[in-house]
């Protein structure tokens, strides 16, 4: 198999039973990518191999999602940290470093509060605390992606992960707007997992040396819960990527990628 091949799915079991679909790439310290609400591994289609000179990348398929299967129970972001550690336990794996934006991001506060010995560095992108603590978007944005009109709740998601300069230039396919598969109870298990979430108590127990990273154009998840994350989670280091949406990490790839890749190998 090439970096240009698709990833196999391989199964591991959550504590539950749940089958967890996950995909293994490339050579080196493991690095753990996990992928944002209602969205499976190709979240990271493109990306990963920015990181096959140093890691070999692992990501799954959250429950809910992809060749996972779709329980009904579940759906919360300490939940889905338990499930990380599961694919770690079945791959052998007792550390790795753990990079998550978004809902990912949010999960990977918990998999890095809940099991530091796991978590060598982490990296944390477009993503909040939670909780009452958070800079929440505004009305305008949650009534945008709850319009009855599917196509145009798609044009305001991708509106709000890429701006106007960029998708002109790139003009999709995107694999950032969800998993069109998802059945109801799943895709409504994973917006209630995003939005319960609530980490504030735990961030100050992080040992993992963390970067924090967002675009300060974001509206999905607003850049201000940057500087909370920084100033709870001790050592923090920060960027911000001027001008970008939600999907930083796509839009402004070769700076995100080298950002990270050079805090991993630090």
């Amino acid at each position: 198999m090439t970096d240009t091949d698709p990833p196999p799915h391989t199964f591991a079991r959550a504590a539950d039973g749940t089958a967890l679909a996950y995909q293994r790439r490339g050579h080196g310290f493991p690095l753990v990518l996990l992928a944002g609400q209602a969205n499976n591994h190709r979240w990271w289609d493109g990306i990963r191999e920015d990181f096959h000179a140093t890691h070999s990348t692992i990501t799954l398929d959250y429950r809910g999602t992809g060749a996972s299967d779709k329980p009904e129970a579940g759906y919360s972001t300490p939940e889905f940290a338990e499930d990380v550690i599961a694919v770690l336990d079945h791959l052998g794996i007792e550390r790795a470093d753990v990079y998550g934006t978004s809902m990912g991001g949010r999960v990977a506060q918990w998999v890095a509060a809940r099991h530091p010995g796991r978590v060598r560095r982490l990296v944390l992108g477009c993503t909040t605390p939670g909780g009452p603590h958070a800079v929440e978007r505004d009305a305008s944005v949650r009534r945008a992606l709850a319009q009855p009109d599917p196509e145009a709740a798609r044009q305001a998601l991708i509106d709000l992960m890429y701006s106007p300069a960029w998708r002109a230039e790139h003009p999709g396919p995107y694999t950032t707007l969800g998993d069109p598969a998802m059945p109801p109870h799943a895709r409504r298990g994973h917006l209630l997992a995003s939005n319960r979430h609530d980490a504030w108590d735990v961030l100050p127990t992080i040992s993992a040396p963390t970067l924090v990273l967002h675009g300060d154009q974001d509206r999905m998840a607003p850049p201000d819960n940057l500087a909370l994350l920084a100033a709870r989670i001790p050592g923090a280091r920060t960027h911000l990527f001027a001008g970008a949406r939600h999907a930083y990490f796509e839009e402004c790839r070769p700076e995100a990628s080298a950002l990270v890749s050079a805090f991993l190998t630090d």
